[in-house]
């Protein structure tokens, strides 16, 4: 028999290319998702093994997955790292095997991952395999033996892609987020969990020209905070998404139903 999907299962998936993806993204919205009692997986498809002008490839991954193991012991979620080298995701056979085995290891409710357009193509890859194995997971004939065991899942999961850097497509353009989760009351818990990932402060600073690195993601969801507060609530902090509503896809939005109180819905959308 396949996995089960209802409301019995309260698994949550956040996937991102690299290890501090996932709490740049929906820290925030993660956090409250465990005060509600839901079982919270993070994954990074890379350990970010090219992301220092400091250390080997190899001492760069020893520090961040432990930073990343850090942070998910922090917010109560479990860690694991998909086996990719950074800036070596593509979309090919064996990637797509491996990734809808992590779908189906977990067997979420609740997929959230990187939006399809985004600053680089690490995050932009990510994003399309994991809208594949949604899709794939549920099929008995896929295989994905002997990258894992587990069985099909029972259906396509909730698939939600979380604000690109800065809220722009690769054109500068803006891309209006569907709904913003108000993360107010948990904003300093999750700079917290990003504090975690230290070692990305130096690599920011001399490729990005960034020298702030908490800062600037709590500026970004300040700021998309108070564009959800332009629509009648109060809100100091957010964190904004869009939901995949193709074919086969759940078009119900589940985090509305589990978060009625954080969630507003933009209707320039």
């Amino acid at each position: 028999m396949p996995h089960s999907r209802g409301p019995e299962n309260r698994r949550i998936l956040a996937v991102g290319g690299h290890p501090d993806d996932v709490e740049i993204m929906c820290a925030g919205t993660l956090l409250m998702l465990r005060q509600l009692g839901c079982e919270i997986h993070v994954a990074s498809l890379t350990l970010g093994d090219c992301g220092s002008f400091e250390y080997s490839n190899e001492e760069v991954r020893r520090i961040r997955q432990r930073e990343a193991q850090t942070a998910c012991e922090s917010l109560g979620a479990t860690y694991q790292h998909c086996g990719f080298n950074d800036l070596c995701i593509f979309n090919d056979d064996t990637s797509n095997r491996r990734v809808t085995a992590l779908v189906r290891e977990v067997n979420p409710e609740i997929v959230i991952t990187h939006s399809p357009q985004d600053y680089m193509s690490d995050h932009e890859v990510t994003s399309l395999l994991i809208r594949n194995a949604c899709f794939n997971a549920p099929i008995p004939n896929y295989a994905t033996q002997p990258l894992s065991r587990a069985r099909h899942t029972h259906s396509v999961a909730y698939l939600y892609y979380a604000q690109p850097t800065e809220g722009l497509d690769i054109f500068g353009k803006e891309i209006t987020p569907q709904f913003y989760v108000d993360i107010g009351e948990v904003r300093q818990r999750k700079r917290d969990l990003l504090a975690y990932h230290e070692s990305q402060r130096n690599w920011l600073r001399a490729h990005h020209g960034m020298d702030e690195y908490l800062d600037s993601v709590s500026r970004w969801n300040a700021a998309l905070g108070e564009r959800a507060s332009l629509l009648g609530k109060k809100v100091t902090s957010a964190e904004g998404f869009r939901q995949h509503l193709g074919h086969a896809y759940p078009r119900d939005n589940v985090l509305l139903a589990l978060l009625p109180e954080q969630v507003i819905v933009e209707p320039a959308y």
